[in-house]
C-alpha cells in the first residue's frame, strides 16, 4: 500500500513509520523540516517536505495514496498572538480539502478523548471541529477517529515543579482514574487501521492504563527516588495563575484549566468511559517512568 503519514517523525510519527516500512508499505512521511528528509529516507521511507498550511502541497501528497494518517501537530502554548482553535481549524479545513481534492478513500485522524464535546472540554474543542469537518466529505470516505486519552509524556511537564515543590499540583486526579497512553501504542493502533479494510466512519478510543494521581505519582516517584511523591489536587484559578505566571498564553492556559476540570469532573471521559476498548495497551507507566526518570536526571 502508499501511506501517508504526517507528523512527521515525532513521537507518534516516528514507530508509526517503522511499523509500516517493516510491513512492506510505501510509506511517505510529511515534514516542514528540511533537515528530517534524511533521518525520514534512513527509515526506509519517503519524505515530503512542505507545511500543511499549503493545501495545494497536501493534494499533491495525498494523490494516489491508499490512505493517509493525518494529525495537528502541536502548537507554541507560549505564542500570545496563537489563536489555537482557528489554527485546528484551518489545518482540518486543509485536510479535508486534500482528501477531496485527491480521491484518498481511506483515512486515520488523530482526535483525542473528549472530542464528543462541543463545550466544556478547553482547548479539545479544536480536535472536536476538525472531527465535524471530516465527516462532512463524502460517504465513500472512509474515517477512523483515533481517540488517544492523557498522554504519558505529558508528565514531563511537571518536572520543574516535582523538583521544585517535591510534589505534584494539578486541578484533575482525585474524583475519577486518569486514563493513560503510550504513543506507542497510538503508533500501533493507527498501523492497524490503515493496514485493515475498512467502510464507513468509526470511532476508536486507545487507552494503555487506567490510574489515580495518586497511584501515578507514586510509579514516578519510585523511579526518580522520591517514593513518598504526592499528587495534589488544588483549584482551577491556582492552576490558571501558575500557567500564566510561566508566560503561557492565557487564552490557551484557561482552556488547559478547563480541559483539567471536565476530566476531574466526568465530562471529558463519559464517551471514553461508554466506549473502552477491550484490549488496552502494551506499554504501562512503569514502563514510562523509566524514561521520565532518565529526563529528570539530566
Amino acid at each position: 500500500m502508499k501511506i501517508i503519514v504526517s507528523g512527521s517523525l515525532g513521537n507518534i510519527g516516528q514507530p508509526l513509520t517503522k511499523e509500516l516500512v517493516k510491513n512492506g508499505h510505501q510509506v511517505t512521511v510529511i515534514s516542514s523540516d528540511q533537515k528530517k528528509q534524511k533521518a525520514i529516507e534512513d527509515l526506509g521511507a519517503n519524505a515530503a517536505i512542505g507545511s500543511l498550511e499549503d493545501a495545494s502541497f497536501l493534494t499533491a501528497t495525498f494523490t494516489n495514496a491508499d490512505a493517509v494518517y493525518i494529525m495537528v501537530p502541536p502548537n507554541n502554548y507560549f505564542n500570545h498572538d496563537l489563536d489555537l482553535l482557528a489554527y485546528y481549524k484551518r489545518i482540518g479545513a486543509n485536510y479535508a480539502e486534500a482528501i477531496q481534492s485527491s480521491g484518498v478513500k481511506r483515512v486515520v485522524n488523530l482526535s483525542t478523548i473528549g472530542a464528543h464535546l462541543e463545550q466544556g472540554s478547553g482547548i479539545l474543542i479544536g480536535a472536536h471541529n476538525v472531527e465535524k469537518g471530516l465527516n462532512k466529505l463524502p460517504s465513500d470516505v472512509s474515517i477512523t477517529h483515533i481517540r488517544p486519552t492523557s498522554f504519558f509524556y505529558n508528565l514531563y511537564g511537571y518536572v520543574e515543579m516535582i523538583k521544585n515543590a517535591n510534589a505534584i499540583f494539578t486541578n484533575y486526579g482525585t474524583q475519577n482514574t486518569i486514563p493513560w497512553v503510550s504513543p506507542y501504542d497510538i503508533a500501533a493502533t493507527i498501523a492497524q487501521e490503515l493496514q485493515t479494510p475498512f467502510a464507513g466512519r468509526k470511532v476508536r478510543y486507545v487507552v494503555s492504563e487506567e490510574l489515580s494521581g495518586s497511584e501515578t505519582a507514586r510509579i514516578i516517584g519510585e523511579a526518580i527516588g522520591k517514593p513518598d511523591l504526592k499528587w495534589i489536587v488544588v483549584a482551577d484559578d491556582e492552576v490558571l495563575k501558575s500557567l500564566t505566571a510561566i508566560g503561557m498564553n492565557p487564552k490557551i492556559a484557561a482552556g488547559l484549566v478547563e480541559m483539567y476540570a471536565s476530566l476531574q469532573s466526568g465530562l471529558l471521559a463519559e464517551d471514553f468511559n461508554k466506549n473502552k476498548p477491550t484490549i488496552y495497551g502494551k506499554v504501562k507507566l512503569i514502563d514510562f517512568a523509566k524514561e521520565f526518570a532518565s529526563v529528570y536526571n539530566q
